[in-house]
This record gives structure tokens, sequence and C-alpha cells, in this order.
């Protein structure tokens, strides 16, 4: 099922004063960037794992069951935008739900928004 989600650009990037690139990405490589984030506690086990929507608090647990509905009635969804963090680690700046709820779902590729300026940041992250 998750190799059939059709994705749209993210509306957000037409408001900022940057140039951005979409590409397609390693979705278990950037997960595992992701892990050192600051806030990759909420949606991830301390094994670096996505954990179950019942261990999520309330409010991501209404996203995740959201995007989950978007999928099964064949909605497209809002591509992911993500950007490098502090600690050289993949950080998820829109999209979380989305790009978290399809990575449990075993997508393994998806397509996202990064900033033009990070492209070099992002090439061992790409497919």
């Amino acid at each position: 099922m998750a190799e059939q989600i059709k994705y749209i650009e993210n509306p957000s990037v037409k408001l900022r004063n940057q140039p951005y690139l979409t590409i397609e990405i390693d979705v278990s490589k950037a997960l595992k960037s992701w892990k050192s984030s600051l806030y990759s506690f909420e949606w991830l086990d301390k094994t670096g794992a996505i954990k179950p929507a019942s261990d999520l608090k309330e409010a991501d647990q209404e996203r995740r069951a959201l995007v989950e509905r978007q999928i099964t009635q064949g909605q497209e969804l809002e591509m992911p935008i993500l950007g490098i963090g502090m600690l050289d680690n993949v950080e998820i700046g829109t999209g979380k739900a989305v790009f978290l709820t399809v990575a449990a779902m075993g997508q393994t590729k998806m397509p996202v928004h990064i900033m033009a300026v990070h492209e070099k940041e992002f090439e061992a992250f790409i497919v």
C-alpha cells in the first residue's frame, strides 16, 4: 500500500524566501539520522524504532490517524520539508506526521523538499 502513495508539493515552500528542491530520499537513512534530533523521542522509542500509534501523545495519534485515513482514501499527501539540524542530522521541518506514518508503513523511499543550499548535505540520503 505504501508504494502507491501520491505526493504533492507542500504549499509552505512557496511562502518561504528560499529556493527549494524536491529530492527522493532513502527513508531508513533519513530516519536513522533524525534519531539524533531533540524531538525524535516524541515518535521514536529508545532503539530508534517508530513507536506504535498507541504510544504517541494524543495529538500525534490524531495526526497519524489522519495521514492513515488520507492514504486509505487515496488522497495525495503534502511532501515533508526536511532540513539539517545543529548536529548535522536530518530535521523534519514540516510534515513530521506524514514522514513518520509512511515510514512506519514500510515505505522505503519518499519525495521531500529541501532548501537548495542543503543539497550537498542530503547527497547521502538521495535514492
